[in-house]
């Protein structure tokens, strides 16, 4: 599996941990702020630590982060600074784009400029956040006691087409499937369906997303054979 590479843009507490918890596990980390004393904090534990304004476009190109894996803006007070390092890394073409918002009316004005995938601080630790960039296919996840979670899964390529009864995920994988959430295009309005306890003919379709509960080793081993 190749390596992945990201870039965290603000790292103060919460961005800090974000890039140290991506550096431990082995990914390839930028970290950037305009701050200089931040970058030092980090710069010794990460790939690259740079000072920059991240507002700046060119500055941003220069660095070539077009072709990072994923961002994350982990900006603290200044949402305007916010607003603008997320439109760079959008035009730039960033695959993800993760943005950290502080309230509803933040998150509306991001969803408008078209970020998917938004970081609520006072909900999620930095291992999680950690989690979820370095899994593309989890789509998120609840951390119960000795390593257990319940995982929610994109279902990933290895997978599509196949019924349940062949993928046979507890004898394979050790994991417990508990439902499938699928999604499907209707008149061109994109909606839900919960698979209630799934049968072992279902076939996994390209839209779904598996509920699994198991280790994380165990998930992580999932994806890793079926990417």
């Amino acid at each position: 599996m190749k390596s992945m590479r990201y870039v965290v843009i603000g790292i103060g507490k919460y961005g800090s941990r974000i890039a140290l918890e991506m550096a431990g596990r082995g990914a390839e980390v930028f970290a950037i702020d305009c701050v200089e004393d931040k970058v030092k904090e980090v710069s010794d534990d990460i790939a690259l630590a740079i000072t920059m304004d991240s507002t700046d476009l060119k500055a941003l190109r220069s660095q070539k982060l077009d072709e990072m894996d994923a961002a994350v803006v982990a900006i603290g007070d200044n949402f305007e600074a916010t607003v603008l390092t997320t439109l760079n890394l959008l035009d730039m073409g960033i695959p993800r784009v993760i943005v950290r918002a502080s309230g509803r009316h933040q998150e509306r004005i991001l969803r408008s400029l078209g970020v998917q995938e938004i970081l609520a601080p006072e909900a999620e630790f930095a291992s999680i956040v950690a989690e979820r960039l370095m899994n593309p296919n989890l789509r998120g996840f609840l951390e119960l006691p000795n390593d257990y979670e319940i995982a929610e899964i994109q279902a990933p390529t290895g997978v599509i087409g196949r019924n349940l009864g062949d993928i046979d995920l507890t004898t394979r994988y050790n994991l417990r499937l508990i439902t499938i959430r699928r999604t499907y295009d209707e008149g061109g309005e994109i909606k839900e369906h919960l698979i209630g306890i799934p049968r072992p003919d279902t076939v996994v379709g390209k839209t779904d997303t598996l509920v699994v509960f198991g280790t994380l080793g165990d998930v992580n081993r999932f994806l890793e054979v079926n990417e």
